[in-house]
């Protein structure tokens, strides 16, 4: 509503209804909220900081690719060392690498909590971390996290969704 429309008056009867739609929306959406944190903190071990880490480096590492950013020379194709167990290796894509230093920046942990993490993402083999430092996401994260989500969150955020906007659509 504009300032000069009926709505945006307190008294006016439009206004009540909003306020309770409003409220509505927002206790549906906290549902849905609460529901996935407490599903992430059971499959994470009950470390809420881990999915938010893993998140964060997949977010940079697959960013450049979702935005349609060309490969760079820092824009690593795919072929994991040798070393590295095939399961544990990063998808078969071009990444753009992270560190633990922009994982602590973007997320505003301190460095030693994002490096201690970081450590026991690597053992769960859900990143790799190469001699030069750099974080990539495995295919083993993205296989179990992307059924993950595309089985159980998207149907239940499109279920939220629908409720919202039904909620929304009544007001008008």
């Amino acid at each position: 509503d504009s300032p000069m429309s009926p709505t945006a008056h307190p008294e006016h009867p439009n206004a009540a209804s909003a306020r309770r739609t409003i409220k509505a929306v927002a206790l549906v959406l906290a549902r849905h909220e609460i529901r996935s944190l407490r599903r992430w903190f059971e499959d994470f071990d009950r470390d809420i900081l881990l999915p938010i880490l893993l998140g964060e480096i997949a977010l940079h590492n697959i960013g450049a690719l979702q935005n349609g950013v060309a490969r760079r020379e820092s824009t690593r194709p795919i072929t994991a060392t040798p070393s590295v167990p095939r399961d544990t290796r990063p998808a078969d894509c071009g990444l753009k690498p992270c560190n633990a230093y922009s994982i602590a920046a973007a997320t505003g942990l301190p460095r030693e909590t994002v490096r201690r993490k970081i450590g026991r993402l690597i053992e769960l083999g859900w990143i790799c971390r190469e001699d030069n430092g750099h974080l990539y996401i495995t295919e083993i994260a993205l296989e179990q996290f992307g059924s993950m989500l595309s089985s159980r969150a998207l149907g239940e955020l499109l279920e939220t969704a629908d409720h919202v906007r039904t909620l929304l659509d009544d007001e008008h």
